[in-house]
């Protein structure tokens, strides 16, 4: 069956579309729980929160899910735009259970006092010994939550559902499709799926990470899970929500007092410190352009200033990061990168039984973060499965996160993302 490849133009995608919703009036929007799957740990947890943003009354919904250490408010400024430009499509950006664990009270209140309560530590933290259950919440625990919200947005087949996410977010989307629902293929829920600079089989590859667990490997990984490393704290800087807290806090100082010398600098660990006095959007700019601390979490500032990624930082209902990750989430996606149902995916118990059935368009970005591994990867899974509508996109200069923050003029993701929606939605 031939492959439809829709090669699009950066400049003239935004040319096309930059300015379409100049003054547009404030979409509706509202952060609400959702109920979850039954998974280990108390019920209370058993929900997730998703940010709807745009007319419930629409057709199509785009529900979004977040990737590593990302939350719902990532994708705030860019659900606020496509539902602007696309009154017939509402976006979900779903928070996974794990936000459930967050105490992010403090920052609803002024910038000072939610410093005092958080670097005076009197927030509520959790430690493995407090959620020991969060070792079990895998990337079935995840697509078993997912699930409820899909079916939900798709309110008894009277709307389309797309499916989308960035980075591992891709891959859970992809997953999603793939997985077996006790005899229901999943990607017959889906009217198309969305992968925002991630994906399977090697779509992380261009930024030095490939994934091809052994069972010997995935057993000792359960064995330090087991053991209590029920936390992913490749972000730590102390405990392991510090990182998130310090980020936000900058946020919450520049959106608020942008001028003044930075409250939170001298907070940060020595290795990420500013060497000279900055003041609290200089933090920000420091933490994401000049000094991030991987690359996955930079901007270009071409695309996204400092002002706009303050305001995403600070929130502060949803977030832009989460607080705790589970390392069996970790290696359930790591397992699942081969897209197939190997040994080590029925190991861990991914039920990736039909990915070579999946036939609904297809959209792929790619930022310069992964030189041009993940549209490789997408098209390689357009090749292995029945998928004839595929659209590609890329614009090198972006960072991994400049496709959820950029100003929508800049936007190349935006500006590709919003024709694809509305061919969907026969708009």
């Amino acid at each position: 069956m031939r492959t439809l490849k829709r090669m699009i133009c950066a400049i003239t995608a935004v040319l096309a579309v930059a300015g379409a919703t100049a003054g547009a009036a404030a979409v509706r929007e509202a952060y609400e729980p959702m109920p979850g799957a039954d998974a280990p740990g108390p019920a209370a947890d058993d929900r997730v929160h998703v940010l709807k943003v745009g007319s419930p009354g629409a057709r199509q919904v785009v529900v979004l899910v977040p990737g590593q250490f990302g939350a719902a408010g990532g994708f705030a400024p860019l659900a606020r735009e496509l539902a602007a430009r696309l009154p017939g499509t509402q976006i979900w950006a779903v928070d996974r259970r794990e936000q459930n664990l967050t105490d992010l009270r403090g920052f609803r209140r002024s910038p000072d006092r939610a410093a005092d309560y958080y670097l005076g530590e009197h927030y509520r933290a959790q430690t493995p010994q407090t959620v020991p259950y969060v070792g079990q919440w895998g990337l079935g625990v995840e697509l078993a939550d997912l699930r409820r919200v899909v079916l939900a947005a798709a309110d008894g087949g009277r709307r389309r559902v797309i499916l989308g996410g960035h980075s591992w977010g891709a891959t859970t989307a992809l997953a999603y499709a793939g997985w077996d629902f006790d005899g229901h293929p999943g990607y017959r829920d889906l009217a198309g799926l969305v992968l925002i600079d991630g994906g399977v089989h090697d779509a992380f590859a261009g930024e030095g990470y490939t994934y091809r667990l052994t069972a010997d490997q995935a057993d000792a990984r359960l064995a330090e899970i087991a053991g209590g490393e029920v936390f992913d704290e490749s972000l730590t800087m102390g405990r392991t929500e510090t990182f998130a807290i310090l980020q936000q806090l900058a946020g919450k100082y520049a959106a608020a007092l942008p001028d003044e010398p930075s409250a939170v600098a001298r907070h940060l660990p020595p290795g990420l410190r500013p060497s000279a006095q900055v003041t609290n959007e200089g933090l920000v700019e420091w933490l994401f352009v000049t000094h991030p601390l991987v690359p996955d979490i930079s901007v270009n500032p071409a695309y996204t200033s400092a002002a706009a990624l303050a305001r995403a930082l600070a929130g502060p209902v949803p977030s832009l990061f989460e607080w705790y990750w589970p390392n069996r989430l970790s290696l359930d996606l790591e397992a699942a990168d081969p897209f197939d149902d190997t040994r080590v995916a029925r190991k861990l118990g991914l039920r990736l039984s039909h990915t070579r059935e999946i036939d609904v368009p297809l959209y792929s970005f790619q930022s310069g973060l992964t030189h041009g591994s993940a549209n490789t990867a997408a098209a390689w899974v357009v090749g292995q499965s029945r998928i004839t509508d595929v659209t590609y996109a890329e614009d090198n200069a972006m960072t991994h996160l400049d496709p959820l923050l950029a100003a929508p003029a800049k936007n190349t993701f935006l500006n590709t993302l919003t024709p694809f929606l509305a061919r969907l939605a026969g708009q």
